[in-house]
């Protein structure tokens, strides 16, 4: 993948779906809840502050991340088949880091 985020952007692949309930239960695609988790592929620079310089990133390459439910824009990687939706987004979207 050639991606690569400027400013205080990432890339998150998002977790799959899952495909049943806790009960056992089968869900259609379209039942299936987007995961608001996912792990950072790629990290930006950081923001660039009014004197020139910039911020430090919080998050880092291979960070499993929880995010709001509206962050990002989804991207499809054709020529690579992926785990998972690839999420562009500000690192302010991301809620926490999980450890």
């Amino acid at each position: 993948m050639g991606l690569k985020p400027i400013g205080d952007r990432i890339v998150v692949r998002r977790e799959a779906a899952e495909d049943k309930t806790a009960g056992g239960i089968l869900l259609p695609d379209t039942a299936k809840n987007k995961p608001q988790k996912g792990t950072v592929l790629a990290v930006g620079p950081g923001k660039q502050k009014p004197d020139g310089t910039r911020a430090a990133m919080q998050l880092k390459v291979g960070d499993k991340v929880l995010f709001t439910s509206w962050a990002g824009d989804e991207f499809k990687d054709r020529a690579v088949a992926t785990e998972g939706d690839i999420l562009l987004m500000h690192e302010g979207d991301v809620l926490c880091v999980l450890g």
